[in-house]
């Protein structure tokens, strides 16, 4: 059937099709209502060298100076970086935070690609924590922050770097104020109304067909005109009136 013959029908049986739309309408925004609004929070921290530098002085205890392993790198602040992030990625890291896997309340961290494990992003945590509950998506964003610099200091430690070369990580970004995320409420209630449209057109179509055999079988039950008394069959006639 053509765009117009839609239209037609969608017309023709209007006490069917707009109803319908109209309880597709309903449904859909009941649903937006439904769905909790998801407040985000970012931070973004930057991992930078000590202004003296990855090496203590020369000492004649240690004829070599003695570096922070995890500057001994070429990018290595990027390579810090990104073991920080597989660190705070972890799912035993998020349950100890308060986001578990499959909780409303979830975190990523990333160093501005979408996949973390590539180096050439540059020194970066980006942080991106998201709640139904504003002061929540916060806090949890102010808890990475505080947890990033505790795990960077205690590889440093564990590595015996010199307390003078550590690695510092400095908030470019604090936790910002948690904003509105509306993008998936309105997606699911759009899809839940072009769901609603189809199931309306669907509706029409049923009226429309039922209508139709209603009619055909109307048409088919009408008994034929008697004949007068010793008139012959004619050419019309059915076949079992001629016999």
């Amino acid at each position: 059937m053509d765009f117009w013959g839609t239209v037609r029908v969608v017309f023709r049986r209007w006490y069917v099709t707009i109803p319908a739309f109209l309880l597709a309408l309903g449904v859909s925004f009941a649903v937006y209502l439904r769905i909790p609004a998801m407040y985000q929070s970012n931070a973004v921290l930057v991992l930078t060298i000590p202004v003296t530098g990855g090496s203590v002085p020369v000492d004649p205890a240690y004829p070599n100076p003695r570096t922070n392993p995890l500057l001994n790198y070429d990018g290595a602040l990027n390579v810090s970086a990104s073991i920080l992030l597989q660190t705070l990625s972890a799912p035993e890291t998020a349950a100890q935070l308060g986001a578990p896997p499959g909780g409303l309340t979830t975190y990523t961290v990333n160093n501005g690609s979408s996949n973390p494990e590539l180096l050439a992003s540059g020194p970066f945590v980006i942080i991106e924590a998201k709640s139904p509950s504003p002061v929540a998506a916060r806090e949890l964003v102010t808890k990475i922050v505080a947890r990033a610099k505790q795990e960077l200091a205690a590889r440093q430690r564990l590595l015996q770097a010199p307390p003078s070369t550590y690695i510092r990580l400095t908030e470019m970004v604090p936790p910002t104020s948690p904003q509105e995320q509306r993008g998936g409420k309105s997606r699911t209630a759009a899809a839940v109304l072009v769901l609603g449209l189809f199931c309306s057109l669907t509706a029409g179509f049923a009226a429309e067909s039922v209508a139709a055999a209603l009619r055909r079988r109307r048409e088919g039950t009408v008994p034929p005109d008697p004949l007068p008394p010793g008139a012959p069959p004619g050419r019309d006639e059915p076949l079992a009136l001629r016999r």
